[in-house]
């Protein structure tokens, strides 16, 4: 038991930084006087009905990385499978380490010994959609998104996820329809783009767009806060090395330092268009329901993929990544093929 407290806290530390980390930026103090607090409630909860000797013996049991934590885990779950936090932890840590396929099954693991939790069941269904090769929610995820609606009627992301479906499966009327609510539940800059999304959903069922919205202006205005522009290259000596072809694709990506590998904003490019200098805001994210306005720091990357899946895959090269404070007066440039000094 000493090993698997020690393993929760390091897995739990590691997906905490990202959550954190804009926070403390902002206020230090609260920030610091949060985690104490957790701290000693925590501690005087276990002094309470835990056992404190365990303490002594899960700080001896701590594992030495990241890697031998999720092992453990691993280990853990195998001996005592009846562990659903234990299961979300692991499909959770997976998600942000690159591995949507593991962090799926982890949560379908999770899932079924919790099936009636709305937001592990939307977590699972977003896996699920990540690790599928055509990046498209399949009949399970899409029970799990129903289901969850059914549990917590209006919930935001599986409501954002049903219309997906709707519109992959050829609905895309019944798409802008189930989007339309949210509009009135989200930020202005996410109200923005969902627009967005909803006018293209009804352009592709033969509708007209939805009628102007009285704030649009200041939500246009919002949501080019923290536009970042970005200067993308190729290293001229890799590029003399190596031997690329034009359309191998090119992504330029914004994630949250130290979260999850889902970008805030991304764009597709070709080889043959760098170099290249663009904007990214928050027309360019993926989802509405995270945006760079929103954020006071990104880290971002250029991807050379050969298979052209966003998701980073085995011989994928990167740029190095960049740790950018927002808003960012300079552009940021990007270098892919350079070798560390």
């Amino acid at each position: 038991m000493g090993t698997f407290i020690a393993i929760a806290v390091l897995l739990t530390l590691a997906v905490l930084v990202g959550v954190l980390w804009p926070l403390w930026r902002e206020s230090r103090t609260l920030v610091i006087g949060g985690v104490i607090a957790l701290g000693l409630a925590t501690f005087a909860l276990y002094r309470v009905i835990g056992t404190p000797a365990s303490i002594e013996q899960a700080a001896n049991a701590m594992p030495a990385s990241l890697e031998a934590a999720i092992a453990e885990l691993r280990t853990e779950l195998k001996r005592n499978p009846n562990q659903p936090e234990g299961w979300q932890l692991l499909g959770r840590t997976l998600a942000s380490e690159g591995k949507p396929a593991e962090a799926s099954d982890a949560f379908a693991q999770a899932v079924k010994l919790l099936p009636d939790d709305p937001n592990l069941l939307v977590e699972a269904a977003q896996a699920r959609l990540y690790a599928s090769p055509d990046r498209k929610l399949d009949a399970q995820a899409i029970a799990w998104v129903q289901h969850a609606l059914s549990q917590q009627p209006g919930h935001q992301r599986a409501t954002w996820l049903l219309g997906i479906s709707q519109r992959q499966n050829g609905h895309p009327a019944e798409a802008a329809k189930t989007w339309e609510p949210l509009l009135s539940e989200v930020d202005p800059a996410t109200a923005a783009t969902l627009r967005q999304q909803i006018d293209a959903a009804r352009k592709e069922a033969g509708l007209p767009p939805l009628p102007a919205a009285a704030a649009v202006e200041p939500a246009v205005q919002t949501a080019g806060a923290n536009a970042l522009t970005v200067k993308v290259a190729l290293d001229p000596d890799f590029a003399s090395r190596v031997r690329l072809r034009g359309e191998t694709t090119v992504f330029v990506i914004a994630r949250i330092p130290g979260g999850p590998p889902m970008p805030v904003a991304v764009e597709k490019h070709t080889l043959q268009d760098l170099p290249l200098t663009l904007t990214l805001d928050d027309g360019d994210s993926p989802m509405p329901t995270q945006k760079l306005s929103a954020l006071k720091e990104v880290e971002l990357i250029a991807r050379l993929s050969a298979s052209g899946d966003p998701m980073r895959q085995e011989g994928d090269l990167e740029s190095k990544a960049v740790r950018v404070t927002l808003p960012a007066a300079a552009p940021v440039e990007l270098v892919l093929g350079a070798t560390s000094p």
